[in-house]
């Protein structure tokens, strides 16, 4: 129940055009009572009695009330339409807008093909009831309603012989409910499950071609594909099973109709006119009774997709802002750690982290894959809470802040480089596309990017493929750069941006880099001692924990983890120059 009254909050906007629309599926409705009866005294009064005169009134009758009724489901179906659309405009939006909103866990626990159907199948699903499935719900009642009525009135003795078979009717309804429910709720999860792996192979159709992979990719999407298609039909079975059911017990009426009615006619307890008339009325039994089925399909259908986009809407982010957040005009660039404490999946992942950076200072991350690098500046932005201690920003705690203010005064290039469809332009201003284009430029070649932008046949009106495709690693990295340098920032992450470039354009990286120093607090992650040798502060993370901290020079004196890993990427090197220094060689 509180998915649906979810839903009819965004209906209620659109009441007084589902108000009108269902006044006037009322009113056609009652329009149709009238031809028959008509039809009635044609046989009756015209033909028997020989009134001919009054047949062409009511022939002009019977066509104004076509017309009129034509005119009314024009308009009501537009209106459904109407409020549709606008009911799904909205409902997509927000649900967008809450998506936005979610934190990293979240889009860690969901997959993409899975929110993608959200957005897709299922919204149209609700579209589709709104639009078709709630008028003919009210429609094919009231012709129901309306018609046993008249058939009372006409005839009684025919319509209590008619009425036998409702109940009947009423248990059949039953049963395909009841069966028809988890029957769409797996065919919607076959369907966002082949959503997500057609979805993922798009995506990574390089790596299928690069391994020769193609026959074991289309056999796993055969099995997806085969268990879409086993549960599109398994509930095509069930409808097979119940619709001809409604089918059959619609003709029973006109068996009872022809078979009671043509005896009481021809015993004179009823005139051939009221037959007609009841004839005429029992299209208007048979015909939601032969659309229950079909209804049912579409109202079961609907409560499943209404359920999987709840079950999305409500899901409530880990990371929740602060009731009265901090909102500082300026931010300085101070970031403390006390303590902190990091699990995921009852999994330590950062360990009692302390450590201080001052403004303008630079900090390098340095440790084995996994060990918690990525984690820990991704704590600063509070993209994850930490479970015990406190990060802090400017001596205030990072989860009292506005998010805005927060990562508004970061910039960030993350590990795994993320560019839109977009121009390399709008790539770079992203985090501001108002800005100048010497601005853009200027962020470009700090990055050493501008090189190899400018010698593109569009230059900075280049279109990136879709997640930078037609682009090499390190040309992703150097623009991911420039726009995470482009926000100014108080406080920047490079998290092991350098890791795809060559020594030579790493260098060049560095000392443009070096131009910001003292200026910005600066987090490098790396596993090139290279990139982080001369930051003030060095971290050496392992196991979630911080197991050497100091200078480049302190690290290497302490003979530890850094000054192996400094002599297995440096040793060869540095004994190199130190014999071609003895021999009084140039290096």
């Amino acid at each position: 129940m509180a998915a649906f009254r979810w839903f009819l909050s965004y209906l209620k906007k659109y009441r007084w055009l589902m108000f009108s629309g269902t006044v006037l599926v009322l009113f056609s409705a009652v329009l149709l009572l009238i031809n028959p009866k008509i039809s009635g005294v044609i046989v009756d009064d015209v033909i028997k009695k020989a009134q001919y005169e009054r047949l062409p009134k009511l022939l002009v009758v019977m066509i104004v009330v076509s017309l009129l009724r034509s005119a009314c489901r024009y308009l009501y179906l537009l209106e459904f339409e109407v409020a549709s659309q606008g009911m799904l405009y909205t409902l997509r939006d927000v649900v967008f807008r809450k998506m936005l909103k979610e934190d990293f866990n979240f889009f860690n626990r969901n997959r993409t093909g899975d929110l993608m159907s959200r957005q897709t199948g299922d919204m149209d699903a609700i579209r589709h009831f709104v639009a078709w499935v709630i008028y003919q719900v009210i429609e094919n009642i009231c012709m129901f309603l309306f018609a046993l009525v008249m058939i009372i009135i006409v005839c009684p003795q025919l319509a209590a012989a008619m009425l036998v078979l409702l109940p009947l009717t009423a248990l059949v309804a039953y049963f395909q409910s009841k069966a028809i429910h988890p029957a769409f709720t797996r065919a919607r999860q076959c369907f966002s499950s082949l959503n997500t792996f057609a979805q993922e192979n798009i995506s990574g159709n390089r790596v299928v071609k690069a391994f020769a992979k193609e026959d074991f990719e289309r056999q796993k999407f055969m099995k997806e594909n085969d268990a879409y298609r086993d549960a599109q039909v398994n509930s095509s079975y069930i409808w097979m099973k119940f619709v001809p059911l409604f089918h059959i017990m619609s003709n029973m009426m006109t068996i009872v109709l022809m078979l009671v009615g043509g005896a009481m006619v021809i015993g004179g307890s009823m005139s051939l006119g009221d037959m007609v008339t009841v004839n005429g009325y029992l299209w208007m039994l048979n015909s939601p009774l032969g659309m229950a089925g079909w209804l049912i399909n579409d109202i079961q259908r609907f409560n499943t997709s209404l359920e999987k986009i709840y079950a999305t809407y409500s899901e409530e982010p880990d990371v929740k802002p602060p009731a009265l957040p901090q909102k500082p005009d300026f931010v300085r660039g101070e970031v403390e750690f006390r303590h902190v404490d990091y699990f995921a999946f009852d999994e330590i992942i950062l360990r009692d982290i302390s450590f201080k950076v001052k403004p303008g200072q630079t900090v390098g991350i340095i440790g084995a894959t996994g060990a918690g690098k990525s984690t820990l500046v991704n704590l600063i932005c509070r993209f994850y809470d930490v479970t015990n201690g406190k990060v802090l920003v400017d001596g205030v705690d990072v989860r009292e802040m506005d998010f805005y203010s927060l990562r508004g005064n970061i910039g960030i290039a993350m590990q795994d480089v993320f560019l839109f469809s977009d121009t390399i332009e709008g790539n770079i201003a992203y985090a501001n596309p108002e800005v100048s284009f010497e601005r853009v430029k200027e962020v470009a070649e700090i990055a050493n990017a501008d090189e190899f932008i400018s010698k593109m046949p569009e230059g900075y009106d280049t279109i990136v493929g879709e997640r930078g495709i037609g682009l090499s690693g390190g040309q992703k990295q150097r623009i991911s750069l420039a726009r995470a340098l482009l926000k100014e920032p108080a406080i920047v992450i490079l998290d092991d941006t350098t890791s795809a470039v060559d020594m030579e354009t790493e260098e060049q990286i560095q000392k443009a880099l070096s131009n910001i120093a003292g200026k910005k607090t600066v987090f490098i992650i790396a596993h090139r001692i290279s990139s982080i040798m001369k930051a003030d502060l060095i971290l050496v993370l392992d196991n979630g924990r911080i197991v050497e901290e100091g200078t480049h020079e302190t690290l290497l004196a302490k003979n530890g983890y850094y000054a192996t890993v400094f002599h297995h990427q440096y040793g060869e090197f540095e004994t190199f120059k130190e014999i071609r220094r003895k021999k009084g060689q140039e290096v």
